[in-house]
């Protein structure tokens, strides 16, 4: 039989979902919360697991949305000119500004950042059942034991 929680726990898991739905780190809400990331990892996983299917659909959605503005703001990034400055001046060549491509690399680096936890929350990367075919013939050797007095 499962033990209750006691009210102490129960708000610790409520603020432990709350802090992660705020999008903290889970070092972050162990920081605050007084334990460790691992525990806190624990927890959030914990109390998901018991939150009825309903919930968690719901969760997902909202999840979702929030990553689908953080990939529309990587998107703007992605598509803007940035100019490279050093020292606080704009550098040229040919005097034409020189476009910095830093800004963009990250913005592309976020994008599959995105999108990569979004096929997590979707399950689109489940992993696939593979079966590996062919015939394998596997010889034991035993040392310093007698075989046939084991029979």
């Amino acid at each position: 039989m499962a033990r209750r929680l006691t009210e102490e726990d129960q708000q610790r898991r409520t603020k432990v979902m709350r802090l992660r739905r705020q999008g903290q780190s889970f070092e972050a809400i162990g920081d605050q919360l007084g334990i460790s990331k691992q525990r806190a990892h624990q927890l959030y996983w914990d109390t998901l697991k018991k939150i009825p299917a309903q919930e968690v659909a719901e969760y997902r959605v909202e999840q979702a949305e929030r990553l689908d503005e953080m990939l529309r703001r990587a998107y703007e990034v992605l598509g803007r000119k940035h100019i490279t400055v050093s020292n606080g001046r704009v550098i040229y060549h040919e005097d034409v500004p020189l476009e910095d491509d830093a800004p963009r690399l990250m913005a592309i680096k976020t994008v599959l950042a995105i999108e990569e936890r979004r096929a997590k929350l979707l399950g689109l990367d489940t992993p696939v059942k593979q079966q590996i075919g062919g015939e394998v013939q596997v010889t034991y050797n035993f040392e310093g034991v007698d075989v046939e007095g084991l029979r």
